[in-house]
């Protein structure tokens, strides 16, 4: 959310960088509004500069013996009208309270401007496409002719956009969550912590699925629980309406839960495979930093997602999002693309944003900075979605034979090197 007097002041600015964005946004009603706030204040000041007259006048009258009942009751009338302009004012500021909370956040400077993905730019790239000589597979067809993945059970025992795994299938997933949290505590300098995997209303308002996301959410019948769709919602929700140490920051935090989404706006788009599920699990990394600092640790948590595969051996690159490609509440993110063999193209694999106080506002998330409190600036990235890191796997792993060499990292929690065919 945006600091109302600042929105209110900068307004022809920051109306001017959000359209950059697309789409519509009701920048004209806040203008409305604060016309008429402005009017309700200017009248409401007009009337305590005469009700301060007479009150005077009243005393000066009252000191000289004379009657003065009629005065005060016009004085009455003007305190009344004042109490119905600063209600008036109060409402509208509630309603402008309700305006902030649907507008996007502002992109930082550095942002491209562009409509779509077809706008974003490549910064940097990692390794080369994969070769293979002879017509690499997807996942969707490997998983199920090696027995570890299988997608008809899932059907049956849920729905669709669900999968089991079996066996190594099974192992895979569990390796690479043990696999990004030891990297990311062990040598990323992150504490891991592990959050409920439901949360309330007000944590998702904190950071921002509610109330624009609320169709691609799962809600807990009559109780205020929503499934998490990221650790990103429980792991911020930490510190909301607390006042951390400047010396504290960065506060550097990751996390593994289940995801669960909706995926309400994606008719149509990959719906073979497990690359958009219901349900998923990923590591999270979170950061809470100084403003001054925060574009920083952007970069050093791209850098720590970036770092997961170059330790697979997977190829990949990082793209910065354009205006028109961003999420709503981000005032910069990187994706990070991970090279899939079997759709023969890049496929998102951790999107990386800093929301500067956007999320902190709405929160309630403040550092102490000697005698000042002021919002810190918050930030997250998949570190990695573990999903599409399976997938990644499989398909640039993958032998002539059907088999799949497990990458040298992971073979401790594997124990094994090669997964081969298996019955499920």
């Amino acid at each position: 959310m945006h600091d109302l007097n600042f929105f209110r002041n900068n307004f022809e600015k920051l109306a001017e960088r959000l359209a950059t964005r697309g789409g519509a946004i009701n920048l004209e009603g806040f203008r409305d509004l604060d016309v008429k706030r402005r009017s309700a204040i200017a009248q409401a000041e007009q009337l305590k500069a005469r009700k301060n007259q007479e009150s005077a006048e009243i005393g000066k009258l009252k000191r000289e013996g004379a009657d003065t009942t009629e005065r005060q009751k016009e004085v009455r009338a003007i305190a009344d009208q004042i109490a119905a302009l600063d209600e008036q004012v109060k409402t509208v500021d509630e309603e402008f309270q309700q305006l902030l909370s649907g507008i996007p956040n502002i992109p930082h400077e550095s942002v491209p401007v562009g409509k779509s993905a077809d706008d974003n730019v490549e910064v940097r790239r990692s390794g080369e496409p994969t070769k293979f000589d002879f017509e690499p597979k997807a996942h969707w067809d490997l998983g199920p002719e090696l027995g570890i993945l299988d997608f008809e059970r899932a059907v049956k025992i849920t729905g669709a956009r669900f999968a089991l795994y079996w066996g190594a299938g099974a192992r895979l997933e569990r390796a690479l969550v043990n696999f990004f949290l030891d990297i990311h505590t062990q040598h990323h300098g992150y504490t891991e912590v592990l959050p409920p995997f439901m949360v309330n209303s007000a944590s998702l308002y904190g950071t921002g699925q509610l109330p624009k996301f609320g169709d691609e959410l799962f809600k807990i019948e009559d109780h205020d629980f929503w499934l998490v769709p990221t650790a990103e919602v429980p792991v911020t929700n930490i510190y909301r309406d607390e006042t951390l140490e400047a010396e504290q920051l960065p506060v550097k935090l990751c996390a593994y839960t289940p995801c669960f989404r909706s995926e309400a706006g994606s008719y149509g788009r990959d719906v073979r495979g497990i690359i958009r599920q219901h349900q998923f699990q990923k590591v999270e990394l979170v950061k809470f930093a100084r403003p001054d600092q925060s574009y920083e640790e952007l970069d050093k948590l791209t850098a720590d997602a970036e770092d997961i595969l170059v330790r697979l051996g997977l190829p990949f690159r990082t793209v910065v999002l354009c205006t028109g490609d961003m999420g709503p509440s981000s005032a910069k993110t990187y994706d990070i693309e991970v090279w899939l063999p079997g759709q023969n193209n890049y496929k998102e694999i951790s999107s990386c944003s800093n929301f500067e106080a956007f999320q902190a506002r709405r929160a309630g998330i403040r550092f102490r900075n000697g005698k000042k409190t002021e919002f810190a600036h918050t930030l997250n990235g998949s570190g990695l979605a573990v999903g599409r890191t399976w997938v990644a796997i499989i398909e640039n792993y993958q032998q002539k034979d059907g088999s799949v060499i497990v990458p040298e990292v992971l073979r401790p929690y594997m124990n094994c090197e090669v997964i081969h065919p298996q019955k499920a």
